[in-house]
């Protein structure tokens, strides 16, 4: 197989425009900022780059490095755009179900994403779903996705759980020191833990099954520092905004209103 073949995945070639034209028709009803709009373009065109593109054919096929990437993008750079995407109102029909409502928030969503995360990587599952490409990998790809979309949402929505500037900083601060041990493992360890790119039919980059593992853990433990940090430092930043404004209507409050003192 030529390692930088076009995939054509007819599953998002069907899924993403469709998905991509039930927002915009919901956008009639719900309208949207432009940069919201974008940024869920934005999600659809690297959902496409990682399912019909070469790199499709690499992750699958060849090389850790670029699967774990397509992980990434599925798991937490997709799921954010979307949810980013989508306009309060939109995103509060969307949250009225009660089963949206149990699975987006934190103490449901957090933990959901951190174990499919975790179990999708174990050895045994992943190799057993790379070699079943059409069903279980599948399976996993729509669970990162789905997962994602909770896990962000809660911190990005203020519906249906309206939480604190300061308590969104820490859901994903949590997220960060839970989900990086993932990448800094497979960065660490002394093997290749993945029989399927051991046996991967053609070395590429002229890189070994470890190294390629290597690279692959310590790119994903960059990307992770790098997003998570960035909307960490957003929402810690509004909380001390949030924190100074409160302090100076509380000062305001009090000088206009002195307590009244007993002789």
């Amino acid at each position: 197989m030529d390692p930088y073949a076009w995939s054509w995945n007819p599953e998002a070639l069907v899924l993403l425009p469709l998905l991509t034209i039930a927002y915009l028709l919901a956008l009639r009803r719900f309208p949207a900022p432009w940069w919201r709009v974008a940024c869920f373009l934005a999600a659809m065109a690297l959902l496409l780059a990682v399912t019909i593109t070469p790199l499709e054919t690499l992750a699958l096929e060849y090389l850790l490095t670029i699967h774990l990437l397509q992980n990434v993008v599925l798991a937490e750079w997709a799921p954010l755009l979307v949810v980013l995407g989508l306009p309060p109102a939109l995103a509060g029909a969307l949250a009225r179900p009660g089963p949206v409502r149990t699975l987006t928030h934190p103490a449901v969503a957090l933990p959901l994403w951190l174990a499919n995360y975790m179990l999708w990587h174990l050895p045994w599952l992943y190799d057993t779903a790379l070699e079943n490409p059409h069903t279980l990998l599948h399976l996993e790809h729509a669970l990162y996705f789905l997962t994602g979309v909770a896990m962000w949402w809660s911190v990005v929505q203020d519906e249906p759980h309206r939480l604190g500037a300061g308590l969104r900083a820490g859901v994903v601060f949590a997220a960060f020191v839970l989900g990086s041990p993932i990448g800094l493992v497979l960065a660490l360890v002394p093997d290749a833990v993945y029989d399927f790119y051991v046996e991967a039919p053609e070395r590429l980059w002229g890189l070994t099954a470890l190294e390629d593992q290597q690279l692959a853990g310590i790119g994903m433990a960059v990307e992770q520092a790098t997003v998570f940090f960035c909307v960490f430092a957003y929402w810690l930043l509004r909380f001390f905004a949030d924190e100074e404004r409160r302090q100076a209507e509380e000062d305001r409050q009090e000088a206009e209103y002195p307590p009244v003192t007993r002789p």
